[in-house]
Parts: structure tokens; sequence; C-alpha cells
């Protein structure tokens, strides 16, 4: 049979890699007994189909198209795998595709931080940072709320807004990050003990002076590309209707939208994505990833990201286009990003038990489990995508918008037991200073620090208990 698009050779090799595209979640696959709590749940769902979810299982997992695509909507889909995937270069050159990186860059693809569209690891078996943990850079402002809106925070005059640790021909890179770890021993409530990874962040080799005095350094992980079409999906107004900025019910937990500012339309939009929910869209966040980690202009972001006394960078050769990444390569990666699958909840046969630990503890009241999409469709993010304050331990000193240096955006959990098998290795929380799920849960703290107390006292079968569990959503 004769192949004849694009679509097909994509689709056709598609099926080489981890699971099958045509693998189908139904009743009859995730579950095979009716008795289950599995099936149960996914009973509920409404209009749950294999388009938007996959039983997959493998390190492929984050990396399958929704079901149902017409041939014109999977060239677009792999057009824009193409641009996320591989790796830009200086400009001018002959490959004006795919030309435009830097001139000051972190990485020359976006695979390089998100690795199988997993989440990033933040330093490698000798401790040097990779390039997965940003360094974003900042003055403290004290701003009110209407400057707040139009501009996120105050880059550092010297550097900019991120550290960038690469140059192209002839321009410097900033600077080198560095990262040191103290072991900080605890004990729960039954005398077992625990160790925390304590960071302690620096960066040698400045090639442009000295940071500002007052800078902030706020190391930021990548995050794991899970189900971001299907968390656009989801109403604004059942987001919002969890806000409780003044925490008016008393049970401790606010709750805080963050709202962004665009700068290419002057519209105000709500933030759903970044460790502060920084960002109200999939397609502003690549613009805004791949000018502060590549370097690459967009319409968005049309300024190269240099600062006014980085002479090297400012005199460096541009690209053909008006932009380094046009609108439509922009699009097309917008248009793959959104249309991946999530992975379906896995199989755990004491599910009901865990699941009530994870409400008496509370956490099901920032992770929110489940929300259903603007097409009917039940999701399990397990996050509120508000902000709320961690605690003094977990600040990173860097605000976004309204977000203050304690205040983090609800990660979604959903996935977070495949993080190791699709990037090599697993970090977690905004820096990556976890090394598991359980080490992310004892840094908790401010809103989240009476759940924390609670999970010290649980015995440790239950601990455990909620741990496996945590690694099936």
């Amino acid at each position: 049979m004769q192949i004849k698009s694009l679509a097909n050779i994509a689709l056709a090799s598609f099926m080489l890699v981890g699971c099958s595209s045509s693998q189908k979640t139904t009743l009859e696959n995730v579950e095979n007994t009716s008795a289950t709590t599995a099936h149960k749940e996914v009973s509920k769902n409404r209009k749950l189909t294999a388009k938007y979810l996959t039983t997959c299982n493998s390190k492929m997992v984050f990396s399958h198209p929704y079901d149902g695509m017409s041939n014109e909507e999977v060239d677009e889909f792999i057009r824009g795998k193409s641009f996320f995937r591989i790796p830009w270069i200086e400009a001018p050159s002959a490959t004006t595709a795919r030309d435009g990186l830097g001139p000051l860059f972190s990485a020359n693809t976006c695979r390089n931080c998100h690795p199988n569209n997993g989440a990033g690891v933040a330093v490698d078996s000798n401790l040097k940072v990779k390039r997965d943990l940003v360094f974003r850079l900042s003055i403290p402002q004290n701003l009110n709320n209407v400057l707040k809106m139009k501009m996120p925070f105050s880059p550092e005059p010297t550097y900019g807004g991120q550290l960038s640790v690469n140059g192209n021909h002839e321009v410097p890179f900033e600077g080198t990050p560095v990262v040191k770890y103290v072991e900080e021993m605890g004990k729960y409530h039954d005398g077992s003990s625990y160790s925390l990874r304590v960071p302690e962040y620096s960066i040698d080799s400045l090639n442009y002076g000295p940071l500002h005095k007052d800078a902030v350094v706020a190391p930021h992980i990548a995050l794991a590309l899970v189900g971001l079409g299907l968390i656009e999906q989801i109403p604004h107004r059942d987001i919002l209707v969890n806000e409780d900025i003044n925490d008016s019910d008393g049970d401790g937990i606010s709750g805080k939208a963050n709202w962004i500012y665009e700068p290419d339309n002057g519209n105000k939009q709500l933030g759903l994505f970044t460790w502060k929910a920084g960002s109200p869209s999939v397609r502003f966040q690549s613009a805004n990833a791949a000018s502060n980690d590549m370097g690459l202009t967009t319409s968005i972001f049309p300024k190269e990201n240099c600062t006014s006394i980085q002479k090297e960078c400012n005199a460096a050769s541009k690209g053909y286009h008006d932009f380094d990444m046009p609108d439509s390569r922009l699009d097309a990666i917008n248009y793959y990003l959104t249309h991946l699958k999530a992975p379906f909840p896995r199989k755990f046969k004491n599910s009901k038990e865990a699941k009530k630990l994870f409400t008496q503890l509370s956490c099901s009241q920032c992770h929110t489990p489940s929300f259903v999409t603007s097409e009917g469709v039940e999701i399990r993010p397990y996050s509120d995508f508000l902000l709320h304050d961690m605690g003094d331990e977990l600040s990173d000193g860097h605000s976004n918008f309204l977000a203050t240096p304690n205040e983090w955006r609800t990660p979604p959990l959903w996935g977070i037991g495949l993080y190791k098998k699709v990037s090599g290795e697993a970090n977690y929380l905004h820096d990556g200073r976890a090394r598991s799920i359980e080490e992310a849960i004892l840094w908790h703290g401010g809103e989240a620090q009476n759940s924390k107390e609670a999970f010290k006292e649980l015995p440790k079968a239950q601990r455990e208990l909620l741990i496996e569990y945590l690694g099936t959503i």
C-alpha cells in the first residue's frame, strides 16, 4: 500500500515507539471487572474517550497524540514536534527554518529541558546543574497591583530575567550555576528518620560583572508537559470558584489566582501554567521559553534577550525573518503541546483507603482531584491551579505578577509516578531539591503545614500507602 501523506508516515512510525497510538482507553482494557474502584470511577466520567487519555506505561507515555486527528491535523502535530525536538542553530544560516538561536541561550532545543516531554532533572551524578534547572534573576520592587499587572517582575539589570549558560560565537555566556546540598535529618512521630536535601545556590564565572547587590536568584526546574491542552479546556469559573484569598472559611487554606498581562495584546488573562502560574496559555509559555531558554524572538516577545550593557549580544548577527520563531512555527509547537494525551490513572487495589487518607490530610483542598472540561470530559489533574503560600523554607525570593516569593501554583500530580521512567531520574518541587514524593511532602509548609504534620503522624504503613497511591494517579 502506498503511503501518500506525512500524517500516515508519522502514524506508522509512531506505532513503533513505546505503546501503540491506536490503543483504546476503554473500560475493558483499563479494568476487567466492574467490582473494582477504578472501574466505578471510570463509569462516572462524562464522555471519557481514548481521544484524550492513554493507558500507555512506557517512557513515551507523555508523547502520544490525541486520537481522531485528520491527516492535516497530524501533519501540524508532527510539524510542531519537529520544531520542539530538533535543535535550533545560530543565525544567519542556510537552514533558515531553525536559525536564530541566541545570541545568549541555555538550550538549543526544547527537549533539552523536557526529556520525552517529562519533568526536568536538577543535577547530574556529579551535582553539576543541568539545563533543566534555570535560574530566574530579579531585584525586589515594591509595586502596587496595577504595576504588577504590567510587569511580572523587575529583571536583574545586568543579566536580565534569566541566566544564560551559553552564548553564540564571540558572545560570552553569562555565568555558571552552582548548587550544593546539605542533608537535614528529621523524625516522624513514630521515631523513624528521614533526610531532606537543603540546597545552596550560587553563580560562578559571571562574564558581565557582579550581580546587583539585591539580586534574587530563583532556580526553577522544567515541568512535565502533561495534559496541557486539557488544562486549557477547564472553564475558568470552575477554577476561580475555589479562590479564598482571605481564608474566609477559616480552614487555613486560601488559594489565589494569578492574573497575567499579555504584552502582545494587553489583555488580562488567568495564569494557568508555570510554577507561579505566570503564563495564561501554552502558546504564551512556549514563546516565553523560546525567549528565555533559547534566545528566540517571537511576536509575543520580539526583543533579543540582551541587556543594554551586553555589547556582543546586541551586535550579534540576526536571522532572515522578522522573528526567529514566526507565528506559524509557534502555532505548530502550540498545537503539538496541546494535543498530547494525559496518562490514565493506573490500577491500585487499595485506592479507597488511600483516597480517604488523601482527603483526611486535606491534600485534596489544593490538589483538587478532578475537573470537567468544556467538552464535558472529566479529567483528574490533582491541582486547583491557584497560588498558595508554601512557607518560608520553600520561598525563592522571586515574584511573578501577583505571585509572591512564598506562593506557588499547586502543581498537577497526574503522571507523577511516571517521571522517573520518562526522564530517567525524578526530582520534585520547584527546584528539584526533593528526590522522592515523600521528601516533597516533608518540605510542605505555610498553608500545607498542618497536612505535613498529619502525614508525619501516620503509621509507616499508611505513609507508604499514600505515597504508593500518588504514584498511580
